[in-house]
């Protein structure tokens, strides 16, 4: 068993390759994957239109999700964006639609301002790094969605679905005990649900 600061040191690697992987995939079929990702999306749309679906503004060389998300606000479902605060918290959504203005927030992130809602999704898109078919997720490192997803889950069912590059898949992502882990990924080639 590895120590946790061989995890934490496993995890810093794995996010430098990560990284440099994902803008070599971004820069060769960004919009192409961000489409093929939208239709993709259709398996988790069995829900009733009033779910509220958190998605994110993309940075960087994320996959984008803003054309599933404008596919979903058409459909009826509830959009929201998460808004980071401090260090330490964790992640706040407010209800999105099209055309809303979005506010600058901490690390490059995009949000709505605080005249949108505060809103509790029942299904929330995670941005990330790498994953592995045991549905471990790499984030950043400053664990938002991991405190989020474990505040969400110990009052009531919510689901936690990866967006990323089919490429984006690992042998294995290191994990400590706080991670969460994911319900299912949807990439621009795959739908993977996780037990």
């Amino acid at each position: 068993m590895m120590s946790l600061a061989a995890i934490q040191a496993a995890k810093i690697e794995l996010r430098r390759s990560a990284l440099a992987a994902r803008n070599e995939v971004f820069k060769a079929r960004g919009a192409e994957a961000a489409t093929a990702l939208a239709a993709k999306v259709a398996g988790i749309k069995r829900r009733a239109p009033h779910v509220i679906i958190a998605g994110y503004w993309p940075l960087g060389s994320e996959i984008d999700c803003r054309p599933a998300l404008y596919d979903l606000h058409k459909e009826g479902w509830g959009i929201a964006l998460p808004v980071a605060g401090a260090r330490g918290d964790r992640l706040v959504f407010r209800q999105w639609t099209p055309g809303t203005a979005l506010e600058a927030g901490p690390f490059g992130t995009s949000h709505p301002g605080p005249s949108a809602p505060v809103v509790e999704p029942d299904i929330i898109l995670v941005p990330l790094l790498a994953f592995d078919l045991k549905g471990n997720r790499l984030g950043y490192g400053a664990a938002y969605y991991d405190r989020t997803l474990h505040a969400l889950r110990a009052v009531r069912r919510i689901e936690a679905w990866g967006f990323a590059f089919d490429e984006q898949e690992v042998p294995s992502v290191p994990v400590e005990a706080s991670d969460q882990k994911l319900d299912g990924m949807i990439t621009d080639r795959r739908l993977l649900r996780f037990a």
